[in-house]
């Protein structure tokens, strides 16, 4: 291996040049308390910045093998560090000034959600961290010098008050993985005591605003039902009660503006951990949970989505019903049958976001127009089934009709960010207006046993060039990612929360349309287990495009993997 004298005589002998001399630093170099391997070297200062890792050795970093002895406080040890790292290199990036990006030091930059990520891995070997640096230049004349300054000066630094472990990144990560040991005793709780979702007493559910994940200052803290309450006793946090969300149909019912949407934004974001000061620490829900809705113009290919829809004026073949351009009833007959095969357990949905022919169907209609002439069957009618027949429970947003009451198990209502177990009381109001409750018409259309689905991604979408590079990649923020002459759009799958797990999707998309993982030879499920297969196996280098791992990836769940090949178009 290099070391930091090399690196010095290296700099001397390219400063001055064109930019391209910078690509002769590729390489591992010992800069004493830690490795620097300069993975990837830019194009030009105004290119993808330069990819960079540091290794700090288990015995400088200093971290006992119990800060990382299970996953969940494997996870959130490297969150920590991330979260360390960047707050130290926003410090100290862009003082070394030049052209396009010279002087850049950053790496992700995580929301508050605890997620896997590329840009920091923590083992018995020590601490890795990735990164990205901006390499100066003036015009694209190589500023040595200034990386100089970079490597030897600005980069140690970080590295120091960042990734070793003194007294303050001890406490904090004590705290870090105290949180993780907690949210992992209430996710095993959940299986355990048949629930859902818990959302604990003290939590803080509103936002900011909409475009905010801030905890909204003065918000009213959560408090559960007394009937509703259950009690955990947590490793660290002690016992802890709040509302336990029960597998079944549960309805979230109030008046506007009073927390519905809020609550239901909150499960579906509890499928993933967050951080202290959140306000949703101890807001945990079932991981496979899906929120589904209604979304015009996608894609559908080959989804059986006849339990809700049939007999098409058209005649088309609802079983296996494919479009361009679905309608909001369609899109979300195919949302639910594709994420009952994403093994999703608890389906998430809100009034305001759904088809509202697909949801209800009121005795008023009905009677106006004849049932052989209406060809959608609604979710009202199937729900009851879908939980007795199938096991999957639903957690339901409403706010202007009472259809849903018969078929509940439990309502709550949220009254001014106060909830509330009304469910007697609708069960009463139901009986006085001769409603039957649990009714189960439809049932049968779950009885049936479907195959796995098998979708094919086109070759030609993944072409390599004359000179033998993959397709290209490029991922848009939360709004879609194109991966050769194929894209998706993903701009409404609402549980994506982070960009990084966008582009971790597209890199697993490459992957798949590479390695020919859906050529029609294996069930979409099948193809999916298999992506993760590699991913416990080869870890992040399973998704390399390059050979090179690099920051910017975060882990996205199985069921989001579903969601974004069953949104692609060739």
């Amino acid at each position: 291996m290099r070391t930091q004298c090399d690196l010095e005589r290296q700099l001397v002998a390219i400063d001055g040049r064109g930019y391209p001399a910078y690509k002769s630093l590729r390489g591992v170099y010992d800069l004493g308390a830690f490795e620097l391997s300069i993975d990837h070297v830019q194009g030009d200062p105004f290119a993808t910045p330069s990819l960079v890792s540091v290794h700090v050795p288990a015995a400088r970093a200093g971290f006992a093998r119990e800060f990382y002895a299970t996953p969940e406080r494997c996870v959130a040890l490297e969150d920590l560090l991330v979260r360390r790292f960047a707050t130290e290199a926003k410090r100290v990036s862009f003082r070394v000034r030049g052209s396009g990006k010279s002087g850049l030091i950053a790496t992700s930059s995580p929301g508050p959600e605890v997620l896997p990520r590329s840009a920091c891995e923590v083992g018995d070997e020590g601490v890795l961290l990735r990164l990205e640096m901006g390499f100066p230049a003036h015009g694209r004349t190589v500023d040595a010098r200034a990386l100089a300054t970079m490597l030897f000066d600005l980069l140690p630094a970080c590295v120091e008050r960042a990734l070793v472990c003194d007294d303050a990144c001890r406490c904090a990560a004590c705290e870090a993985i105290e949180l993780a040991d907690d949210q992992a005793a209430v996710r095993a709780a959940l299986a355990r005591l048949g629930l859902v979702a818990f959302v604990a007493d003290g939590s803080i559910l509103p936002r900011e605003s909409g475009v905010s994940a801030r905890p909204l200052r003065g918000a009213e803290p959560f408090t559960s039902p007394e009937s509703l309450s259950v009690e955990l006793d947590l490793p660290h946090r002690g016992r802890v009660r709040g509302l336990g969300v029960r597998r079944g149909i549960t309805l979230i019912v109030g008046g506007g503006y009073h927390g519905k949407s809020t609550l239901l934004k909150a499960l579906q974001e509890g499928v993933y951990n967050h951080v202290a000061g959140d306000g949703r620490e101890l807001v945990i829900t079932d991981a496979t949970a899906m929120k589904l809705r209604a979304e015009d113009g996608r894609a559908v290919r080959d989804v059986d989505i006849s339990p809700f829809i049939s007999n098409l004026p058209d005649g088309r073949d609802t079983r296996a019903f494919s479009t361009e351009d679905a309608s909001g009833s369609t899109s979300q007959a195919a949302a639910t049958i594709e994420a009952i095969e994403a093994r999703a357990q608890t389906l998430l949905i809100d009034e305001d976001t759904s088809a509202t022919n697909f949801m209800v169907r009121d005795a008023l209609m009905e009677a106006v127009v004849a049932a052989d002439r209406e060809p959608i069957t609604p979710f009202v009618e199937r729900a009851r089934a879908l939980w007795e027949e199938r096991g999957v429970s639903s957690v339901i947003v409403v706010g202007s009709s009472g259809a849903f009451f018969p078929v509940a198990d439990c309502v709550v209502q949220m009254d001014c960010y106060r909830a509330f177990d009304i469910t007697e009381r609708v069960r009463k109001v139901c009986k006085e207006h001769g409603v039957e409750a649990f009714g189960t018409k439809g049932a049968s259309a779950w009885s049936e046993s479907r195959s796995g689905r098998f979708l094919t991604l086109s070759a030609k979408a993944f072409r390599r060039d004359e000179r033998g590079r993959g397709p290209k990649v490029h991922a848009h923020g939360l709004d879609s990612f194109s991966v050769g002459s194929g894209e998706a759009d993903v701009r409404l799958v609402e549980q994506l929360v982070d960009s990084e797990q966008v582009a971790a999707l597209a890199q697993m998309v490459r992957l798949m349309g590479e390695e020919r993982l859906l050529d029609g030879s294996r069930s979409l499920a099948n193809a999916v287990d298999e992506v993760y297969r590699r991913f416990e196996h080869d870890g992040w280098w399973a998704l390399a495009a390059r050979g090179d791992v690099a920051c910017g990836f975060a882990l996205p769940r199985p069921q989001e993997l579903f969601c974004t090949l069953n949104r692609w178009r060739a």
